[in-house]
């Protein structure tokens, strides 16, 4: 029985899902898919269920109806995987930018008594390819920025190239989390280490895009922005049990 998951929210992703779906079921060890489409008018979900022909019982689809947000087709996809049998979870992109043969790197950490680990870009220097320097300089000093303020020793706080262990998604309550952009990998990362479990970042080599849109927006680097103070100043009143 397969026990890993991985979730890949996808809005407009019709260069890349297929290749992206192909090469994780082409890895040493076996992973399950879960696609989290937001109505992709350009097709996505309907490249998605022609493969599941070719994979039945491996690769799954949840559709919703409009462009719900990164966070929420997360949270949609980490209940959907604790109704079912999978020890360990993991969010990856549908672009590339994330290594698929890095979810074993992340698997191995989780499997050695990592519970939450995270693909980072910033571990280990800054390891990003293809993205113009104004891009990198803020995601650095963003990550910096988080660190100084929730006092949390993570180098790549925005990172989306993460496996949980089932046991921290089955005790932080995710009816609770509230952010949907970086600001949600900010926060999952703070809840989870203020539950007490234990966070690893592992070095990878984060490559941008070179089909489709990236979905990054104005909005969103404000929400995490300002989503940091709010994070820290409600955690003063909040207990992790």
């Amino acid at each position: 029985m397969v026990d890993s998951l991985v979730i890949i929210p996808t809005y407009n992703e019709k260069e890349n899902i297929e290749k992206i779906i192909r090469k994780v079921f082409s890895l040493s060890i076996p992973f399950d898919i879960l696609v989290v489409d937001d109505g992709s008018p350009d097709g996505t979900a309907n490249i998605v269920k022609t493969l599941q022909q070719e994979y039945p019982q491996r690769l799954f689809i949840e559709e919703r109806v409009g462009k719900l947000g990164l966070g929420t087709a997360y949270i949609h996809g980490f209940r959907w995987a604790l109704q079912r049998h999978y020890a360990h979870i993991f969010e990856m992109d549908a672009d590339f930018s994330h290594n698929p043969e890095d979810l074993i790197r992340l698997r191995q950490a989780c499997l050695e008594g990592a519970d939450m680990a995270i693909g980072s870009r910033y571990i280990k220097g800054v390891n990003v390819v293809n993205w113009p320097m104004s891009r990198v300089l803020m995601s650095y000093f963003a990550s910096a920025y988080v660190r100084f303020i929730m006092r949390i020793d993570i180098q790549d706080a925005t990172a989306g190239f993460v496996c949980f262990s089932r046991r921290v998604l089955e005790t932080i309550p995710l009816d609770k989390i509230r952010f949907i952009g970086y600001a949600f990998q900010i926060e999952m990362k703070f809840t989870a280490i203020r539950y007490g479990f234990k966070v690893v970042e592992i070095p990878i080599i984060f490559t941008d895009r070179t089909h489709g849109v990236s979905k990054m927006s104005t909005r969103i680097f404000r929400e995490a922005f300002f989503g940091v103070i709010q994070l820290k100043v409600g955690s003063w009143f909040k207990k992790y049990n």
